[in-house]
């Protein structure tokens, strides 16, 4: 047991039975002493019940949720936070509430507004997959990934204990930061690509389709996502992306000029420069 909270004792709620939510399920077998869910989507707990994902499941999150040690919010970002500022009404006891959300700051403000009882941290696990749902969902999903966390100022010992022993369940890596930097950061190694995944599908007529080879496949991966899965992250995170769009355009727009103006030794230069980062970014990841 560390500072009070021992995971292997806990029974853990988890809000949200989708791709993450229930591959969190799935990591956590084993590691805790119940497993509780929770999904508006009838067809979804019948799935998680019938494959044992969970030991208890509801739709109704006032029959279960006073069970719980510790709630893990699995949901889109806008969810989260609707649940978050429902739960005084929800959970009479101390619970510790972590969430998964793509983008922080919105999320992190709400929890900070949670009674006393309550001891709220934000995290992020930096991993998924375009194809959602539960029956996507896989026990290995978070293995060797990296887990950011964002306590609060609030934040207990005891709840960073709690995730911390979370985070070693399931595989994952941890990374501190404030909720800020994360989505500063998130806005650039994450969002900015399923926008340009998606431009780029966008702009390529579908005749060319037969010449589609691997390279475009790769770069064009992320436009597969639904885009109801983005939108609560890009109005979220708006101000860091726009941020982060106009970063890329000035590079486009140096390689655009260079090769306009037929200065190959100046692109040249761009494309080693960018060479040279992409390794140095895939080295220390």
């Amino acid at each position: 047991m560390e500072d009070g909270f021992s995971l292997q004792d806990s029974t853990v709620a988890i809000f949200g039975l989708g791709l993450m939510g229930g591959s969190m399920a799935l990591a956590l077998k084993g590691h805790c002493s119940r497993l509780i869910g929770f999904d508006p989507h009838p067809p979804t707990l019948r799935l998680a019940l019938s494959k044992g994902i969970v030991d208890s499941a509801d739709s109704d999150t006032a029959k279960l949720l006073p069970q719980a040690d510790l709630l893990i919010l699995a949901a889109p970002v806008r969810a989260i936070i609707n649940l978050v500022q429902q739960l005084p009404s929800l959970m009479p006891n101390p619970c510790i509430v972590m969430d998964l959300g793509s983008t922080k700051r919105d999320i992190v403000e709400a929890m900070s507004d949670l009674p006393e009882r309550f001891d709220p941290i934000g995290g992020h696990p930096i991993c998924g997959k375009e194809k959602l749902g539960l029956e996507n969902a896989e026990a290995n999903l978070f293995q060797e990934a990296p887990f950011v966390v964002t306590p609060l100022k609030r934040t207990s010992r005891r709840a960073k204990s709690a995730v911390g022993q979370v985070i070693s369940g399931i595989g994952s890596h941890p990374i501190e930061m404030t909720a800020e930097d994360h989505d500063r950061i998130l806005a650039t190694t994450s969002h900015l690509p399923f926008l340009l995944s998606s431009a780029l599908a966008h702009s390529t007529c579908s005749d060319f389709a037969p010449l589609i080879g691997s390279g475009f496949r790769s770069t064009s991966r992320l436009a597969g996502t639904h885009s109801h899965m983005m939108m609560d992250i890009l109005k979220s995170n708006r101000e860091n992306i726009l941020n982060s769009i106009q970063n890329f355009r000035d590079s486009l727009n140096q390689m655009e000029s260079a090769l306009q103006n037929e200065d190959f030794h100046q692109l040249e230069n761009l494309l080693t420069q960018s060479r040279a980062v992409y390794q140095q970014l895939i080295t220390e990841n």
